[in-house]
């Protein structure tokens, strides 16, 4: 089979690879469709310590079973299937209670970071254990079924928080998953909604999805702007999906005191915050970590058109192409939100 693989920093090389071996839970997928999630671009840099090569990435796809196991019995050959990014185990502590993004032998999709190294579906083939896969309705396309993994950790960003009708609730960041954080909020019945980011094209597609407000977030006037909009309080749940001290300590001042922050964004390891701030303005911190659960809604919720992906999909690509198209991506595409692998 063929495999885009990351066999050095900025290096990804089409290789020759056997089909994968597959255990008696396993789905052997045929792919589809794999989008490039921002995480896979960042690693390809060799700098965040999550793609040591060799390693095939890839955690959001969409396919057809090709072989299923010996024990598996809710999936067969010709289904069309999705799946979520983690591999939880189903036996820990964490599994046992329902918190399987917590998972105490937690492994991701494409990810190699140390201990464990798991090839994901930038390859024709890939195996997942499927407890995670969820069957792919016929009027979604793969295209569509690669997003439902970003739509879910948007939908689990809303569920972490205690959202009221009518609340007022500011995002900090455009890209994807504040993009689906965005409708997520919506329809658990937000109120004003404000979204910033450094991208216009990123903007005006926020502005299309239902934000009441999409601002610049290098606007000299943003302060006052966002302000008018929340309110001189702040907002009653802010969602950071950038990960940087400047966007963190900009969330933080604007949740309102006995509000509600989620934090998504992953780049920096370490961020310095006002402690005192959060304390004395009893601000409530949600960490949000991929998903839990929320595939098979998302699934749903896509196919009834309450989310919509496909503005999220910027292009289509080979995988034939894949140096190329990380080089690009890694240097920067202005309004670029997923690009997606199309498998023929």
């Amino acid at each position: 089979m063929r495999a885009l693989v990351h066999t050095a920093p900025y290096v990804m090389e089409l290789q020759e690879w056997p089909i994968p071996e597959y255990g008696p839970d396993d789905l052997l997928v045929r792919v589809k469709a794999c989008a490039i999630c921002g995480s896979d671009i960042k690693g390809y840099s060799g700098k965040t310590g999550r793609r040591q090569p060799p390693i095939v990435m890839g955690h959001e796809a969409a396919g057809i079973v090709e072989a299923v196991g010996e024990n598996v019995t809710t999936f067969a050959p010709g289904d069309r299937v999705t799946f979520d990014s983690t591999i939880y185990c189903l036996r820990c502590a964490y599994c046992l209670t329902g918190h399987y993004n917590l998972c105490e032998n937690r492994q991701v999709l494409g990810v190699s970071e140390g201990t464990y190294r798991r090839h994901g579906a930038m390859a024709d083939y890939v195996v997942v254990p499927h407890w995670i896969a969820v069957h792919l309705p016929e009027n979604l396309s793969f295209a569509q079924g690669a997003l439902v993994e970003t739509t879910s950790i948007g939908v689990h960003a809303a569920n972490r928080l205690p959202l009221q009708l009518n609340d007022t609730v500011a995002i900090v960041g455009a890209g994807a998953v504040g993009l689906v954080a965005l409708q997520a909020i919506r329809l658990k019945g937000a109120g004003k909604v404000v979204i910033t980011d450094l991208s216009p094209a990123r903007l005006e597609l926020a502005r299309q999805l239902g934000a009441d407000a999409a601002l610049r977030a290098d606007d000299p006037d943003l302060e006052a702007r966002v302000r008018q909009i929340i309110g001189p309080r702040g907002a009653d749940a802010v969602i950071e999906a950038v990960g940087l001290p400047s966007t963190v300590e900009t969330a933080l001042a604007w949740t309102r005191p006995g509000g509600a922050l989620a934090l998504i964004g992953n780049v920096t390891p370490r961020i310095e915050a006002n402690w005192q701030s959060i304390i004395s303005r009893e601000i409530t911190l949600y960490g949000v970590c991929a998903s839990n659960g929320e595939i098979p809604d998302c699934v749903d919720l896509i196919a009834a058109g309450r989310i919509t992906v496909d503005p999220l999909i910027s292009e289509y690509v080979r995988l034939e192409d894949g140096q190329a198209v990380f080089d690009r991506l890694y240097k920067g595409v202005e309004g670029n939100i997923r690009s997606v692998f199309i498998f023929d």
